[in-house]
């Protein structure tokens, strides 16, 4: 028998029983279009983080108190007040860091914000009048807080979209004042709404001079970070030099392995979303792969089901000249077909869900969430598919081939 007839046969025999073909490539289809939607999500996220990342420019380097981690476990590294007003004093001397065109420091923290009787919590970041530029964020009403602001620790803040929304709604928030940990501020202005995919959420954000925030709110006097952005992109390794040299200076260290600071660039942030984000995604569709095994095993049932239910059509097949080598082509193509029709439909599938969520999200997020369609994986997807129903089929079409025929034309 032909290749070409060998297909229509398997067709045939499939079609006949429609509704067990069906529910036997469930499985398949599922494991397919999970892997394929998993792929294309972290494609996404990925592509959403790096331009988040982008967007806030390849010329800028975090300075980070505390050592660096030495595994994601190590959180306690993260804990320290080792930056303080006079190392931000000595970045900003031009003999220290002569390319560094911004020195920015950074305190945050989360505090319950009151307005009358309505309370909101949210996230307080205390910066200089330069964030503004480093993270193109200008107020879309009333205006930013100035460097006189920072000066004298003055009273101003200038409010996420969200926090204007769940306090104020449609009335006016510029010149009203909110109260934080006892302390009275002035809403001087309002950020445009920027959407909640960025590592620093702006809209549920409030900014207050950085100064403000250590007297007024947290009460500290060192520094959550320091971020210092260079005069050309070209100059970052050179300025991590000379900040390593700077503060190893200020702290008295001697010892590299003493350090209680460490630097993180931008191309060394986007290395490591990359590197997670990839891992993230390998590891799900992997744990998602679980199911194509068992869409196999319930393939390998069903055909076994199958053949015990054509034991006398392989007899009478094999009666008029069908070889053991036809009995087993016919069903290795039979389980080979379900498993690529249904390796075929989860991607169609996928490739739909991975469409909607992508709209939904970047709606829900206010931020553009492409849709990637993840080529590589697909491919993989119908070859893992079709082997499957090889691996799986295997069995079952040996078991059909070695049937004696005049046995299997007495079954009844």
């Amino acid at each position: 028998m032909g290749f070409f007839d060998l297909i229509k046969t398997s067709l045939a025999s499939l079609n006949a029983n429609r509704s067990r073909s069906v529910l036997t490539i469930l499985g398949i289809v599922i494991g397919v279009a999970a892997i394929m939607l998993v792929m294309s999500l972290g494609a996404g996220a990925q592509n959403l983080i790096l331009q988040q990342l982008q967007a806030i420019g390849s010329k800028t380097i975090a300075i980070i108190p505390g050592r660096e981690p030495k595994g994601p476990t190590d959180f306690l590294s993260a804990f320290s007040d080792s930056l303080k007003e006079s190392d931000l004093k000595q970045l900003k001397n031009p003999a220290n860091v002569p390319h560094a065109a911004r020195v920015i420091p950074m305190v945050f923290g989360s505090e319950v914000v009151s307005y009358k009787n309505d309370t909101y919590q949210t996230t307080i970041f205390g910066f200089t009048e330069h964030y503004a530029p480093l993270y193109d964020l200008y107020p879309r009403e009333g205006q930013n807080f100035t460097a006189d602001d920072v000066e004298s620790s003055s009273s101003v803040i200038v409010i996420g979209s969200k926090v204007k929304e769940e306090l104020f709604g449609n009335n006016e928030a510029v010149g009203e004042k909110l109260r934080i940990k006892g302390t009275t501020l002035r809403v001087v202005g309002v950020l445009p709404k920027k959407g909640g995919a960025s590592f620093i959420n702006f809209d549920n954000a409030i900014l207050v001079p950085y100064t403000t925030a250590q007297n007024y709110i947290f009460g500290i006097k060192y520094f959550n970070r320091i971020i210092v952005e260079t005069d050309e992109e070209i100059n970052v390794p050179v300025t991590e030099i000379d900040i390593i040299s700077t503060l190893r200076n200020a702290h008295n260290i001697t010892d590299p392995d003493k350090d209680d600071f460490f630097l993180e660039t931008q191309a060394g942030a986007m290395e490591t979303v990359s590197a997670i984000t990839s891992v993230m995604t390998l590891f799900v569709a992997a744990v998602a792969a679980i199911s194509l095994l068992v869409g196999g095993v319930g393939i390998m049932n069903i055909m076994l089901v199958s053949v015990t239910e054509r034991t006398r059509e392989i007899g009478l097949r094999k009666a008029v000249g069908a070889t053991d080598r036809d009995i087993m082509r016919q069903f290795l193509l039979e389980a080979m077909t379900l498993t690529t029709l249904g390796g075929a439909l989860g991607i169609i599938i996928s490739t739909l869900l991975g469409l909607i969520i992508s709209v939904v999200l970047s709606k829900a997020l206010n931020a553009t969430w492409t849709y990637t369609f993840p080529v590589v994986a697909m491919i993989i997807g119908l070859f893992v598919a079709a082997g499957i129903g090889i691996i799986f089929g295997l069995y079952p079409a040996r078991r059909a081939a070695r049937l004696d025929p005049v046995e299997a034309l007495r079954y009844e």
